[in-house]
């Protein structure tokens, strides 16, 4: 990337803030909306911009220099960038490794991701910080005023309320095949017997169904809006809901399915899944003034007071005193702020976590859940 080339970038927020800086990649001349949010981990730029719980935000990473180890398609977590944006201090002109297959530049512009640096990300992230994720234009359109964009910003669609998931998800069913391969953590099981997974996805990272396939799961990803007719079709040993983008309040089919299926197989829910679990019980949601975005966020494993650093990806909680109202234990919480971030059910072979235990990037504390949800099916009944 010649810096000397780039042209001009702006990001506008709603509150009038104005940050200027340089495209990165020169993709098409436009702008693009969305929710601005930021990710404090130093490292995962690629699979940040694939996963498509990002869908409807500008990504801001934190880390001072990004792109500097390039990008490696196996460790995409989608098909195609999922970011209405992306901001950074320092785009590197240079990859250095031997996994790299393409610049971080070329990339973004090969995936049309209106991206900048030169930014003082450091001042921006603390102004989100204190007033909260806004929403925001990112453009390189030199033709729209300053004043333009404040409006388009203005008029740009709330987070709250926006099935996002809906979007993100799958068209039809599939069977997952791909393990974690040479990464493997699990030391992947081997087995003619193994169990069969319907999993709801809402935007799912494929490091999650790799995690599943590697502890022993046959992994079948369904439309998010799925019927429990098509879901008892495939004979599942358990259900797991997935990750994703927007409101968890807002995902009306799937919440509908879940009420329907909970009482029938054993279930794990991740970020999004576990949000829509809780809410299917009939406990409720809140939105967070700026989010869990990282791969060093603390949670504390209240059963064995152990602390793991997790991979997080969300702007919405699940609110504890109506989870402990409808039967729920409260099994992890978030050491930041204090706020759930894992439950079971005290009857049902039920739970979730708000947080990323496949991790990718980020530490592998939290893996063992998976093997968790596989004993939590061995030990239930396979439905008739």
């Amino acid at each position: 990337m010649d810096k000397n080339n780039a042209i001009a970038c702006r990001l506008v927020l709603e509150d009038g803030t104005i940050v200027r800086g340089r495209s990165v990649g020169n993709a098409e001349i436009g702008s693009s909306s969305g929710e601005v949010v930021f990710n404090t981990a130093m490292c995962g730029y690629q699979e940040a911009l694939t996963d498509p719980s990002y869908a409807g935000q500008i990504l801001i990473m934190t880390a001072p220099m990004i792109g500097n180890y390039g990008v490696c398609e196996n460790d995409l977590e989608s098909k195609s960038a999922q970011v209405a944006g992306f901001i950074v201090r320092e785009a590197s002109r240079v990859d250095s490794n031997y996994r790299s297959e393409r610049g971080l530049a070329d990339w973004l512009a090969m995936n049309e991701v209106i991206a900048m640096d030169s930014v003082d990300t450091r001042a921006l992230v603390r102004h989100i910080r204190q007033f909260g994720a806004l929403r925001g234009v990112i453009s390189t359109d030199q033709s729209c005023s300053d004043a333009d964009l404040l409006l388009q910003a203005k008029e740009s669609k709330l987070m709250s309320g926006q099935d996002l998931a809906s979007h993100a998800s799958i068209e039809t069913t599939c069977e997952w095949t791909d393990n974690l391969g040479e990464w493997d953590i699990h030391q992947t099981i081997e087995s003619t017997d193994r169990l069969r997974v319907v999993a709801l996805d809402c935007g799912a990272k494929s490091s999650i169904y790799k995690n599943l396939v590697s502890t022993g799961c046959e992994v079948i990803p369904m439309p998010n809006d799925a019927t429990p007719d098509e879901i008892r079709a495939q004979r599942p040993d358990g259900l797991f809901i997935s990750n994703g983008p927007g409101d968890p309040d807002a995902v009306a089919s799937t919440i509908q399915t879940l009420k329907v299926m909970l009482k029938e197989l054993p279930t794990f829910g991740i970020c999004l899944g576990h949000q829509m679990l809780a809410i299917a019980l009939g406990a409720t949601t809140w939105k967070l003034k700026f989010g869990h975005r990282g791969a060093n966020q603390p949670v504390r494993v209240i059963e064995t007071d152990r602390v793991e650093i997790t991979s997080q990806n969300h702007g919405f909680c699940v609110d504890e005193a109506s989870l402990k109202a409808v039967g729920c234990v409260v099994t992890h919480r978030h050491l930041n702020d204090g706020t759930v971030a894992g439950f079971r059910h005290e009857i049902l072979p039920i739970m979730g976590v708000q947080f990323h235990p496949e991790a990718s990037p980020g530490p592998h504390d939290s893996s063992h859940l998976f093997r968790q949800f596989v004993e939590m099916m061995h030990t239930s009944q396979k439905p008739v």
